[in-house]
């Protein structure tokens, strides 16, 4: 989905989408993950935050909440809050969870507060986009949705149009804000 994303934001030419991921959390307290994974994507960074001029975030979905690595992340970004660093810039939120019930408005809600308590403006995908109407799979005026199943199927056409919606919709909006 990440990939599908970016791609809405490079479809825009004035636009560049930078990706990354985030290390697992650990009950352990001890550092069980390198700082920069040997493969793979970069983890992400207060600062990546705190420079970017809009805000994509993904996450699967957990008993209708977002992954607790995103949530540990947010909950690092106090200084960012406290400077006002993410004030006025665009968001967006995307997930996928196993089943079409599995909770995707609430897990892409519980993404958007902390994005709220940051002052970022929020924007979901309006029902101007087809697939919203079209889509027997995933997709909702929330943000990007995917349903898996317990297999892990592929991404349908309308989540694929959907995730690529979201890209280009924050990224109008970053180039339009910033």
């Amino acid at each position: 989905m990440a990939e599908q994303v970016s791609l809405g934001v490079d479809a825009n030419p004035d636009c560049t989408a930078v990706v990354r991921s985030l290390p697992p959390v650990s009950a352990e307290t001890e550092q069980v993950a390198p700082a920069v994974p040997e493969s793979g994507l970069p983890f992400a960074r207060s600062a990546d935050l705190e420079n970017c001029d809009g805000l994509i975030l993904g996450s699967p979905g957990y008993f209708g909440n977002m992954a607790a690595p995103l949530k540990y992340f947010l909950d690092q970004t106090t200084p960012l809050w406290l400077s006002g660093a993410m004030i006025g810039k665009p968001a967006g939120v995307f997930t996928a969870t196993q089943s079409q019930h599995g909770g995707q408005e609430t897990v892409l809600t519980s993404m958007m507060l902390p994005l709220l308590h940051h002052g970022m403006v929020i924007c979901g995908i309006p029902y101007s986009e087809p697939a919203l109407n079209q889509t027997a799979t995933g997709g909702t005026p929330y943000g990007a949705s995917h349903v898996a199943g317990q297999q892990g199927r592929e991404l349908s056409e309308h989540e694929i149009s959907a995730c690529r919606a979201l890209g280009a919709r924050v990224a109008g909006l970053a180039c339009r804000l910033a």
